[in-house]
């Protein structure tokens, strides 16, 4: 199958050789998983959906805020517990259609509904309410300090066309469901759809009446958008002027490109942290071959797998360098990272042999491993050499490794029971950790905590940060919260993620540490 794909991708990407210097040939590991901006919450995913929607706010290529739908925001004099958003007047969608705050209302109360993947952003918000054409107003339940950084992702829809097209509920993307949403698109954003075949190739055409137009370079007027999750094809076609401009050079390859006349590589950190969870809910795992328990349902077994784990090996074999290890699942970029937890993971494995024996294990056990193989860098080759780390200390792995649109479903339905997820942070916050990976698996918080851990006074302290305004006792919580997870290990840290874009020297951009290129950004020589 991966041979197949590599081998037409190839035959599109040199059906486009002959685009104009205004096209930009973009290609990336794998696809955006939907066109419906609230059914995922996922890198590549939101990477596509920014060249079409917009959010209130987004992220510059140095992760400072800029203004976008909403050109001014602050609380409300006299009242915390409202934020009060001016939108930026003129702005129409792609249709011709005004943009107004009746759009903004419909789009956050959309992500708020429970089939939504951004839901966690929006636990604090208990109104949203419009006080004229160009204002919004958001109420939370207590003073929320840090509500803005949850909007960089959420993207605004088109009330009128969304209701026309039937698609007011968002995409169940986990159980299998397609959407008209799922497959167009309609924002106010520099860039339309011109067509789409998922996983093959996408076409964006810059459109006319963009309220950007002389504020952004817009100098990319085409954008052609061709997933190869093959790293050998992608890097040819990058060699070959394919295609102009790649999001993931394989770290073997970096030296090959950025030498080659013509191309260049641009590394930065990443604001994303790759790491294993672990069921420890179960009383029995379905896929091991201990009857009638769970094994890592003890934390002992649990420190013992990560301590079978040489962070170090994998950064100088698997990512040839590029790779920062970690000892928590944070990046350094985020508010509560502490140099001291994030340097804690360090390989012992006559250690994790005693704790193994200590916790009735002695002799292992055998479990499975479910890992993507197109989504984050080496993401299969990390899981690979993890079997063999593992089998040190008794643990037979059984990897199955598969696209990252079967993976993500079998976390979100709680169908696997040792996993591979990378997490990136957009808001720059614990709290967004909190919300999606350690809060129960209930209500609106938790989708992504296959762990089973449930704790109620750790829900109790998550669910406080969204309205504590005494920044001092905050961090203290946010402290306080991460000595439970580390302690508990509920999951296994393995590295921060490094970035490293090719381009022709046709392409001017610097690396977002959020590996989410806005094209509206770029010039092209």
């Amino acid at each position: 199958m991966k041979t197949t794909t590599a081998l037409f991708a190839a035959t599109l990407l040199a059906s486009t050789s002959l685009a104009s210097a205004e096209s930009l040939r973009w290609a990336r590991a794998g696809d955006s998983l939907t066109l419906d901006p609230h059914a995922q919450n996922e890198g590549p995913t939101h990477t596509l959906a920014h060249q079409i929607y917009e959010p209130l706010i987004i992220r510059d290529t140095a992760g400072a805020f800029q203004a976008a739908l909403a050109t001014e925001w602050a609380p409300k004099e006299g009242d915390a517990n409202v934020w009060v958003f001016k939108l930026r007047e003129g702005v129409t969608f792609s249709d011709g259609s005004a943009f107004t705050s009746e759009d903004v209302v419909f789009s956050f109360e959309r992500a708020k509904s429970e089939k939504s993947a951004m839901k966690e952003l929006l636990t604090s918000i208990v109104e949203v309410r419009a006080v004229d054409d160009m204002t919004v107003e958001f109420v939370t339940d207590g003073p929320n300090p840090i509500l803005p950084n949850n909007f960089t992702n959420l993207f605004i829809m088109d009330k009128g066309w969304t209701e026309a097209n039937g698609v007011v509920n968002v995409q169940d993307i986990a159980n299998g469901e397609t959407t008209f949403a799922a497959t167009n698109a309609m924002g106010t954003g520099p860039y339309t759809l011109e067509s789409r075949e998922p996983d093959v190739k996408t076409v964006l055409k810059k459109r006319d009446g963009y309220w950007g137009a002389g504020e952004f370079p817009l100098e990319v007027t085409e954008i052609v958008y061709t997933p190869i999750q093959n790293a050998a094809t992608r890097v040819a076609a990058l060699l070959s002027g394919e295609v102009d401009f790649i999001q993931d050079v394989p770290v073997q390859d970096l030296g090959r490109v950025d030498s080659s006349d013509g191309l260049s590589v641009k590394t930065a950190p990443q604001n994303r942290v790759i790491f294993f969870g672990m069921d420890q809910g179960k009383a029995d795992l379905e896929n091991d071959n201990v009857e009638g328990a769970n094994p890592l349902a003890d934390v002992r077994v649990r420190r013992a797998m990560s301590m079978a784990i040489n962070r170090d090996a994998i950064k100088q074999v698997v990512m040839r360098g590029q790779s920062q290890p970690a000892g928590m699942i944070a990046p350094p970029f985020v508010n509560g990272w502490t140099a001291e937890m994030d340097g804690s993971s360090a390989t012992d494995v006559e250690g994790a042999k005693a704790l193994m024996a200590e916790a009735g294990y002695a002799d292992g056990f055998s479990i499975q491993l479910d890992c993507p193989n197109d989504r984050y860098v080496n993401d299969e080759g990390i899981c690979q050499a993890s079997v063999g780390m593992l089998a040190q200390i008794g643990i037979t792995v059984n990897l199955d490794a598969k696209p990252k649109a079967q993976h993500f479903p079998l976390i979100q339905n709680g169908e696997t029971e040792f996993y591979m997820l990378g997490w990136g942070v957009p808001t720059y916050d614990s709290e967004y950790v909190f919300n999606f990976l350690t809060h129960s698996r209930s209500g609106d918080r938790g989708s992504w905590n296959n762990t089973g851990f449930s704790d109620a006074a750790i829900d109790a302290k998550v669910v406080s940060l969204a309205s504590e305004t005494d920044l001092a006792k905050r961090n203290q919580t946010i402290a306080d919260i991460w000595a439970v997870v580390q302690e508990n290990q509920q999951y296994i840290p393995i590295h921060h993620q490094v970035l490293n874009w090719g381009m022709s020297d046709a392409v001017v951009t610097e690396v977002s540490p959020e590996d989410d290129p806005k094209f509206k950004f770029f010039t092209m020589n």
